[in-house]
């Protein structure tokens, strides 16, 4: 008998990646905060799409509404449940799932920022697994419906990357893995410190950014003085990240130390990453928006505080300054409150 999932949150990654779990006959029960989202899901299925006719998929899924998870009960215990939250709902997500859980069963955080510390004081650490989902950018874009907006990794970029707290490779983080690959390619790593720090680096390079300018990703990188901050922001990350002692991987095809010396005005390493980006850029649907960016768009709390403010609280806590975020934090948190409307003008001066 297969193992019993739940995913936390299934809107665009854990929607992703749990409706693909279904489609490969996995058991998967997604659970969602959104009445209309579970309602569409329920009567229609799941439409998942991307940048190509063969991603088009409509599923069939078991759908919860929140106040409907004590029916968990009535089936088998839960073996394996993957938070895909935003981080600033991780502790109550645990929370809700932490009494369907099996003796064995075990808690994967699939989502940005660093939570596994947050979901360890719940459940424990020996039921905390972490999973990075790199390059992976999709859209709950209307009830029961995520488009992906950049092309598929497969052997070209492993997206998905799981790893034990302790980095060691476990059985169940292959399997997990195993998982996965009905979404994408996936892979089990042994620096997953190292991986989430490098997947902040990223968030916290475009993020906040789109969400206080309303610029889109191929907006947001095309254009010099926007592509400069981004760049900034990034160099200032990996800085801390080293401070840290993580051992920081490749990201979107980026050396950490070409980034960092970019940001610090190193000609040579800029026009590499400067050439980077812009590449990257001809593979991106025009429609792709950071994950804060869509959470401006519809009204929502973004995790500005778990992402750009996190960079600056740890950089400032351990003597290295990240000023840069801290600003940047501050102008997305004046655009959450409605006291400044996304505009390329918040970013001026950053």
């Amino acid at each position: 008998m297969g193992k019993r999932i739940v995913v936390v949150g299934a809107g665009a990654i854990g929607g992703y990646a749990g409706g693909h779990m279904t489609r490969a006959g996995h058991d998967v029960t997604l659970i969602d905060a959104w009445p209309e989202h579970v309602e569409y899901m329920r009567r229609h299925g799941l439409q998942l799409s991307g940048l190509t006719e063969g991603e088009r998929h409509s599923i069939r899924v078991d759908a919860l509404h929140v106040c409907d998870v004590q029916s968990l009960m009535k089936g088998r215990p839960v073996d394996i449940a993957f938070i895909c939250v935003k981080s600033y709902d991780t502790e109550w997500a645990t929370h809700l799932i932490r009494p369907y859980l099996a003796p064995d069963g075990f808690v994967v955080s699939l989502q940005n920022c660093i939570n596994e510390e947050r979901i360890a004081a719940i459940v424990g650490w020996g039921k905390t697994l972490g999973c990075i989902a790199s390059l992976v950018a999709a859209e709950l874009y209307q009830p029961g419906h995520v488009k992906r907006t950049v092309p598929i990794g497969g052997d070209k970029h492993m997206v998905f990357r799981v790893g034990e707290v302790h980095g060691r490779v476990s059985k169940r983080a292959e399997e997990v893995a195993d998982l996965l690959r009905a979404a994408d390619s996936a892979k089990v790593t042994t620096n997953l410190w190292g991986e989430r720090w490098s997947k902040l680096v990223v968030n916290s390079m475009r993020n906040g950014l789109s969400a206080a300018s309303g610029l889109n990703g191929n907006q947001r990188d095309l254009a010099e003085g926007p592509r400069w901050l981004s760049i900034r922001l990034g160099s200032e990350a990996v800085r801390v990240g080293q401070a840290l002692g993580y051992q920081l991987e490749r990201m979107l095809g980026m050396e950490a130390e070409t980034l960092a010396r970019a940001g610090e005005g190193n000609k040579d390493a800029l026009a590499e990453i400067v050439d980077i980006l812009l590449e990257a850029a001809k593979k991106r649907s025009d429609e792709q928006r950071p994950s804060m960016a869509q959470d401006i768009a519809k009204g929502r709390r973004t995790e500005t505080d778990f992402i750009n403010g996190y960079v600056a609280d740890r950089g400032a806590g351990i003597g290295v300054p990240a000023l840069t975020h801290a600003k940047m934090n501050e102008v997305v948190r004046r655009v959450e409150r409605g006291e400044l409307q996304p505009s390329a003008d918040n970013i001026l001066g950053l």
